[in-house]
């Protein structure tokens, strides 16, 4: 049975971003499932026949690289588990390309960090690349580099579930697929026979949140919470997400007729510009503002920009031009946005008025610490 409002986000989705992990992708073993990648690779040329878009977001690069090394153990030391993606990032791109190349298409690798996303200038350049990509007789298939992002740097996504919800921010698609190894959000423990899945979500509240049972093992770095933060990143900007089951026989096709596969989190408001999103989601930020309730106020429900007078202190070390979260009295972040002071200047001129500012700091450059122009709010009001 088909489901109206499905078909309906699907007929005006005309670029798609989807993701698939790696408990997907390989088999009980770790290795890399060859026949599911082929699977995978025919209803994604399907879905470019219908005249949409598709960008891929990939995992698999370890499992690939335990096959090539005959490894049945997943590394644990972060080196030997880079190396062993720098192995497997070419067999796995290998691997699609040699079934797209069948169809007269090729899989074009992106490999990103974090810092390509921080940046605006690269930022962009991702974008307009990806778009590129999508207009010739190729397929972007993306993965984080692996073998240069370290979490002691901090220059790692997290998880190919938060990059794949950057990436659909980035384009601007209308629709994220998630293919798990879980079918979807269940009402209650999956494990349990009672436990249903959850067609629809219109809202990822804290009920929503509490559902979240996770167990991460093995080759997944994910779990449906970091699918759900995903969700949340995308509908909050004002596109649609669907976790469904990648083992599903012609799970993308079947989704993109409007059946109701999985779960399906619907949008939230109206599409956010492309700048607002790289502010709330993209760039780095370098610190904290404390802001007290009348400011806080005014940036989230009236739109004002931040001035001086409403700023209670600052944590961090940042200069003007850096990204700094916005914090309420209580300590919640409630927006981001570009400072234009330093966290030195932001000490002194805290809870001033805007005309006293040059009496301190020799010179008044700005009235405002952050304009509303530079400013994203991270929840609607």
């Amino acid at each position: 049975m088909l489901d109206l409002l499905r078909q309906e986000i699907a007929t005006s989705s005309k670029l798609i971003v989807v993701k698939v992990g790696t408990r997907v992708l390989t088999g009980a073993d770790g290795m890399l499932d060859l026949l599911r990648i082929e699977e995978l690779s025919r209803q994604l040329l399907a879905i470019r026949r219908t005249g949409r878009k598709v960008v891929l977001i990939s995992s698999g690069a370890v499992g690939a690289g335990m096959s090539q090394l005959g490894l049945t153990r997943r590394p644990t030391d972060l080196a030997r588990l880079q190396a062993v993606a720098a192995v497997g990032q070419a067999k796995l791109i290998e691997a699609y390309d040699r079934q797209l190349r069948k169809h007269d298409c090729h899989a074009a690798q992106v490999l990103l960090t974090a810092d390509d996303l921080n940046d605006r200038v690269r930022y962009l350049n991702v974008r307009n690349t990806l778009l590129a990509l999508s207009e010739m007789n190729t397929l972007p298939i993306i993965n984080e580099n692996d073998t240069v992002a370290v979490d002691e740097l901090m220059t790692t996504f997290g998880d190919n579930d938060r990059l794949a919800a950057l990436v659909t921010n980035l384009l601007r698609a209308t629709l994220l697929v998630i293919l798990s190894d879980v079918a979807g959000l269940y009402d209650g423990d999956p494990s349990q026979p009672e436990a249903r899945i959850i067609p629809t979500v219109r809202q990822i509240d804290e009920g929503v949140r509490n559902l979240v049972r996770d167990k991460l093992t093995g080759l997944s770095k994910g779990g449906m919470a970091s699918k759900l933060q995903a969700a949340q990143m995308a509908t909050s900007v004002g596109e649609n997400v669907i976790i469904a089951s990648g083992r599903e026989p012609d799970v993308l096709t079947r989704i993109l007729d409007g059946e109701p596969l999985g779960t399906l989190f619907l949008a939230q408001g109206k599409s956010v510009s492309p700048w607002k999103r790289w502010l709330r989601f993209s760039v780095q930020p370098q610190g904290r503002i404390h802001i007290d309730a009348g400011a806080a106020d005014a940036v989230v429900r009236s739109g004002r920009s931040l001035l001086a007078i409403g700023i209670a202190g600052a944590d961090g070390d940042f200069q003007k031009g850096d990204a700094v979260i916005l914090c309420d009295p209580a300590g919640r972040e409630i927006a981001r946005g570009l400072t234009n002071y330093s966290s030195a200047q932001i000490k002194q001129i805290r809870g001033l008025r805007s005309q006293e500012i040059a009496g301190i700091i020799g010179h008044c450059p700005y009235e405002e610490v952050i304009h509303r122009d530079n400013l994203a709010v991270m929840s609607p009001p």
